[in-house]
C-alpha cells in the first residue's frame, strides 16, 4: 500500500525534527497478521518527514553459516531470541518512541516484554500494540509476567474495542487503533444472485474452529449436492480437517493451502459465501477483507468480531461452535432474495473506515502526543 501524502495542514504541526519511531514486529517474511500490518505501517509512514521509521523483527536471520542454527528445533528458539535481544540492545537507543507489536503468551514474553524492557531502560517512550484474541485468558492466567509488565508500557494500543474491554478488567487502559486493510486489492462484487459457492479462509488452528465450517457445509450440501467449498490456510490441524472432509463423505471440497493477498482476492471473486467459526477472535482481517469485496459474511460472534460488523446489517452472526446455525445462515442467504447484495453494500461501506488514509491519522497523532511534539 502507497501512503498518501500529508496535507499541508498536518505539515505545520510537524516537530523540527522528525519523531524516530522503531517498529518492533514480526518479519514481512512470515505469513500472518501481524507481520502484514507492520509491514503496511512502515512502508506507509516512509514517506512522512515529520516521522523516521525504522524496524526490528522479533525473528531476525542469522547470517551465513550460523543461519543453520535456525533450522535445528529449541535451538532456533534460543539463537533467534538472543539475536533479536542483541539487535535491541544495538539499536534501540537511537529512537525516540519504541512501537511493540505483541501476540499472547510466549510469544509476548520472548518478544514483545524484551522489547518493552530495553526501550524503558533506555529512556524511550513505549507503545505496546496487542493484537492477540486470547488476551483474555493471557491476562487471566500469566498474572506475574502479564499485567504487571503490561503496565511498563506508556501507551497500550490494540485494534478492537473489545480488547479495550478486555484490558479494562484488568486495570489496563487501552485505546483502539483499527489494523489497515488493503481495500484496493479486494475488488467489489455485488452478488445479484447467490450460488452455493463456499469459502472459509482461517489459520487451521483450533481457536478458529475449522471443523465447524467444514460440519455447516456439510448440512448445506444435504440442501444443494452441487455446493462446493474451498478451504484457505494451512496448520497443525490440516490433515485432521482432511479427515474429517472424508469421513463426512464431502464432495466438491478443495484444500489450496495459504495464499498470497492477491490470490485470495480472486477466491473471493469465485465464491459467494464466507463461513467463520472462530471459537477466540479479535479484529478478523479477513473478514473485512470479505466485506471490501462483497462477498456476504456468516460468522460466528466470537471475541471482537460483534465490534467490526453488524447482525443482519454487514453481516449474519451466531453462536460460537454451532454449525447448524452457520448453515442455517448460509442457507438464509441462498434463499432470500436480495439478501446477500445489501449485505455486500453495506459492507463495503463499512469498511472504508480501515483504510489506510484513516488509520494513519490515528498513528500520526498517537506518536505526536508520546513524543510531546
Amino acid at each position: 500500500m502507497i501512503a498518501e501524502p500529508a496535507p499541508s495542514s498536518e505539515r505545520t504541526r510537524s516537530p523540527e525534527r522528525a519523531i524516530r519511531v522503531c517498529v518492533v514486529a514480526p518479519s514481512p517474511d512470515l505469513v500472518g497478521g501481524q507481520a502484514r500490518q507492520a509491514e503496511l505501517l512502515v512502508r506507509g509512514l516512509s514517506d512522512d518527514p515529520s516521522i523516521a521509521v525504522g524496524f526490528i523483527p522479533h525473528n531476525p536471520r542469522l547470517p551465513g553459516p550460523l543461519s543453520a542454527l535456525q533450522r535445528v528445533k529449541y535451538v532456533r528458539t534460543i539463537t533467534t531470541s538472543v539475536a533479536y535481544w542483541l539487535l535491541l540492545l544495538v539499536r534501540l537507543w537511537r529512537y525516540d518512541i519504541v512501537h511493540v507489536f505483541s501476540a499472547s503468551y510466549y510469544s509476548y514474553l520472548l518478544s514483545a516484554f524484551p522489547a518493552v524492557l530495553f526501550g524503558k531502560l533506555f529512556g524511550k517512550r513505549v507503545l505496546l500494540n496487542y493484537h492477540s484474541g486470547e488476551a483474555e485468558d493471557h491476562l487471566a492466567n500469566w498474572r506475574l509476567t502479564a499485567v504487571p509488565t503490561l503496565r511498563l508500557a506508556d501507551r497500550i494500543v490494540v485494534p478492537s474495542g473489545y480488547l479495550v474491554e478486555v484490558f479494562a478488567r484488568y486495570g489496563l487502559v487501552a485505546e483502539s487503533i483499527y489494523n489497515v486493510v488493503e481495500l484496493d486489492l479486494f475488488p467489489y462484487r455485488e452478488r445479484s444472485t447467490v450460488r452455493p459457492a463456499f469459502l472459509t479462509n482461517r489459520h487451521h488452528e483450533a481457536l478458529y474452529n475449522v471443523p465447524c465450517a467444514i460440519r455447516a457445509f456439510a448440512i448445506v450440501q444435504q440442501r444443494w449436492s452441487r455446493a462446493n467449498l474451498i478451504v484457505a490456510g494451512d496448520g497443525s490441524m490440516r490433515a485432521q480437517l482432511e479427515t474429517l472432509v472424508r469421513t463426512l463423505q464431502l464432495r466438491n471440497v478443495e484444500f489450496v493451502g495459504r495464499v498470497t493477498t492477491e490470490a485470495m482476492a480472486r477466491l473471493h471473486d469465485a465464491t459467494d459465501i464466507c463461513l467463520n467459526a472462530s471459537d477466540i477472535d479479535n479484529m478478523p482481517v479477513s473478514i473485512i477483507e470479505c466485506l471490501s469485496s462483497g462477498l456476504p459474511v456468516v460468522t460466528s460472534d466470537a471475541g471482537g468480531i460483534p465490534f467490526i460488523v453488524k447482525n443482519n446489517e454487514t453481516a449474519l452472526i451466531v453462536g460460537r461452535n454451532d454449525p447448524a446455525a452457520l448453515a442455517a445462515a448460509a442457507i438464509r442467504l441462498l434463499d432470500e432474495e436480495g439478501l446477500a447484495a445489501r449485505l455486500g453494500r453495506n459492507g463495503r461501506d463499512a469498511c472504508r473506515e480501515f483504510r489506510w488514509s484513516e488509520v494513519r491519522e490515528r498513528w500520526r497523532d498517537t506518536y505526536f502526543s508520546l513524543a510531546g511534539a
